[in-house]
């Protein structure tokens, strides 16, 4: 089952903090915020009242006033018990549901039918909550109509595969690198923040190109306190994790401005018309009138693609690690067809598309793990780690197997999430065997899977096949 959450019914927002002079005291500045955090949730849930009374919306409550369901919906996130959450809506109130969360109203939908008009409605406009909005500002999902197709356009002759081709060798470099430095004598290690660092540096590469080092190092501390901002309640009250995030996401966006003054500067002198980044790229097709999108729009789109590449494929990394310790015939299947492509690598040959392309069995069990299926309607024994359910698929119901969407609303970055995730596992299977140093290990989401302990592993080097690479 896929359920997703549009948000806003188009109401009034107000920032608690813009109420508040900044010559009063500390001590007032608090009782002020607690009166304004009092009323402000009253006021909006009666204007909220008052404003949708006309409009034909789906059945459910909007609960408590501006906080509605966000607390309960974190609850079951970090308890794992959000599937079990989902399900009790669903059974109190039908597939589509509205309700409140972070700030925002927020409508609910469950199941294929869900997906099938979602993933063909072209001219469906997405809003995300309101602290997701101020914190990343507008991107590809949340655009339709003629702006969607301007910037999915974009996006897809990006991450085109004859851009692909030239991105290969580039996330090859990036994967040898982040391996010899972290894992390669390393006795122990935990995946999670090496897979985030990792896949923050691939992206950054891609989106910054030549200048992706100095730019990430500046980057990746107030990367993570923005992302951990996303699910939080917008009020910029001191102190708080969206105040935190807020800062952080003003910072990044003056550090993407300034970087795009340069580039900027640049085409119009007659250089990096054909360069290979995404800043540069769609700065070209702006200066070229391809598209309508201002500089803010392609610094929101970069932002956008960083947590994109950032978030899901460190988390899909981290997790195969998790369960392939545990499904030693799957790794077994994995291997033998890894080994066979480092057979016909020299020690110094970097992967090519077409090694990417062998490595078919290994992304069937990646896109196994990145959908959960959890509707033993249609998946039996949904809970189970089984890549030969999705060998068939067109035995699986239509709209039932989305993992990168669908339509005019498929993840434009697909390939390079394919690419991305298929390069590293080739190193780490083919040199490391490893085993959970805590098999009770657990997970919360927040808002994705995240190991409690960060995955700790205990790594044994492993043999590299006969003329394998080094």
């Amino acid at each position: 089952m896929e359920c997703y959450l549009f948000f806003g019914f188009h109401l009034y927002g107000l920032h608690a903090a813009d109420c508040i002079p900044h010559t009063i005291s500390m001590d007032s500045s608090i009782l002020l915020a607690l009166l304004l955090a009092l009323f402000i949730p009253i006021f909006l849930h009666l204007l909220t009242r008052f404003k949708n009374s006309s409009y034909n919306l789906p059945p459910g409550s909007l609960g408590f006033p501006f906080i509605g369901q966000s607390i309960s919906f974190l609850r079951a996130l970090r308890s794992n018990t959000d599937y079990q959450w989902f399900q009790g809506r669903i059974r109190k109130y039908g597939p589509v549901s509205k309700m409140w969360l972070f700030g925002s109203p927020a409508v609910l939908m469950a199941g294929p039918a869900a997906n099938h008009f979602i993933f063909s409605n072209k001219d469906l406009l997405f809003t995300g909550t309101r602290s997701i909005n101020v914190l990343t500002g507008r991107n590809i999902l949340m655009l339709s109509g003629e702006e969607l197709k301007q910037v999915r356009g974009a996006l897809q002759n990006f991450l085109s595969p004859e851009m692909l081709i030239k991105c290969v060798s580039k996330i090859d470099e990036e994967v040898r690198r982040h391996v010899k430095v972290n894992w390669v004598g390393h006795k122990t290690v935990k995946v999670l923040p090496l897979a985030k660092r990792l896949t923050f540096d691939i992206i950054c590469s891609v989106i910054f190109g030549q200048e992706a080092g100095s730019v990430r190092e500046v980057l990746a501390t107030d990367f993570q306190t923005m992302v951990k901002a996303a699910l939080s309640i917008p009020v910029k009250i001191p102190f708080t994790r969206f105040s935190r995030g807020l800062s952080a996401s003003q910072r990044i966006r003056k550090l993407l401005r300034g970087i795009a003054r340069e580039r900027e500067t640049l085409l119009q002198q007659g250089h990096g018309a054909s360069a290979d980044d995404f800043f540069t790229y769609m700065l070209a097709l702006r200066a070229g009138c391809a598209h309508s999108l201002t500089v803010e729009d392609i610094v929101d789109n970069a932002i956008f693609l960083l947590i994109a590449g950032y978030e899901t494929t460190s988390v899909l990394i981290t997790f195969m690690l998790w369960h392939l310790d545990k499904e030693p015939e799957v790794l077994g299947k994995i291997t033998e067809e890894q080994d066979e492509i480092a057979r016909n690598k020299g020690p110094e040959d970097a992967l090519t598309w077409n090694d990417v392309s062998r490595m078919k069995y290994t992304w069937k069990v990646f896109t196994a793990q990145s959908v959960t299926h959890l509707d033993a309607n249609i998946f039996p024994e949904p809970s189970n780690f089984d890549p030969a359910r999705f060998e068939n698929n067109s035995s699986i119901p239509p709209y039932c197997f989305v993992p990168f969407g669908g339509g005019p609303r498929m993840c434009p970055g697909n390939e390079f999430a394919r690419t991305e995730t298929l390069v590293t596992m080739h190193y780490l299977v083919t040199q490391f065997r490893w085993k959970m140093c805590c098999k009770e290990e657990s997970y919360k989401k927040d808002p994705s899977p995240t190991p409690l302990l960060g995955l700790p592993i205990e790594l044994e080097p492993r043999c590299l096949p006969e003329n394998a690479h080094a």
